[in-house]
C-alpha cells in the first residue's frame, strides 16, 4: 500500500453528516481536556512524548480536535493523508515515540464514544479506526 492507496481508502470514509460535524465541534473542548488529563496521567507518558513533550502533546490534541472537526465538515482525503504524514514527521523529530499514536487514538476512541451522540460516534469511529489501522503505513511513509 502506498500514499495513493491511503488517499483512496480515506475517500471512502466520508462525506460525514452535518450533525456529526456539529456534535464533534461542540464537544471538542471537553474532549481535549479529557484526553490531556488521561494521557498526562499515564505512567509511560515520558517514554511516549519525551521529557519535554507534554506541552507539545497537549497542543497536538487541541490541533487534532480542530483538524478532525474540519475533516468531518469538509471531507478531503488528500488533506487528511498529507496532514497526518506531516504530523508524524514533525512529532517524531521532537522525540515522540511511534507508540504514542496508538495510545492517543485509543484514548480518542474511548472519549468520542462517551462524548458524542450515538449517531455521531457511529459515523466518526471509522475515521479513527482508519487512522489507527494505518499507523504502520503512516510511520513508513513519513520516513520517506
Amino acid at each position: 500500500m502506498d500514499k495513493k492507496d491511503l488517499i483512496t481508502s480515506a475517500g471512502k470514509l466520508g462525506p460525514f453528516s452535518k450533525a456529526t460535524a456539529e456534535a464533534y465541534a461542540a464537544a471538542s473542548q471537553r474532549m481535549v481536556a479529557r484526553i490531556n488529563e488521561q494521557m498526562i496521567s499515564r505512567p509511560d507518558i515520558d517514554e511516549l512524548v519525551g521529557k519535554a513533550g507534554r506541552e507539545m502533546m497537549c497542543d497536538n490534541h487541541a490541533n487534532h480536535a480542530r483538524f478532525i472537526a474540519s475533516i468531518l465538515e469538509n471531507h478531503n482525503s488528500e488533506v487528511l493523508v498529507e496532514t497526518i504524514l506531516w504530523v508524524f514527521r514533525a512529532y517524531r523529530s521532537r522525540g515522540f515515540a511511534s507508540t504514542y499514536w496508538a495510545a492517543q487514538l485509543n484514548a480518542w476512541m474511548d472519549i468520542i464514544r462517551e462524548e458524542l451522540p450515538a449517531e455521531a460516534y457511529d459515523e466518526a469511529l471509522p475515521l479513527y479506526e482508519w487512522m489507527q489501522v494505518n499507523i504502520p503505513l503512516f510511520e513508513h511513509l513519513s520516513h520517506q
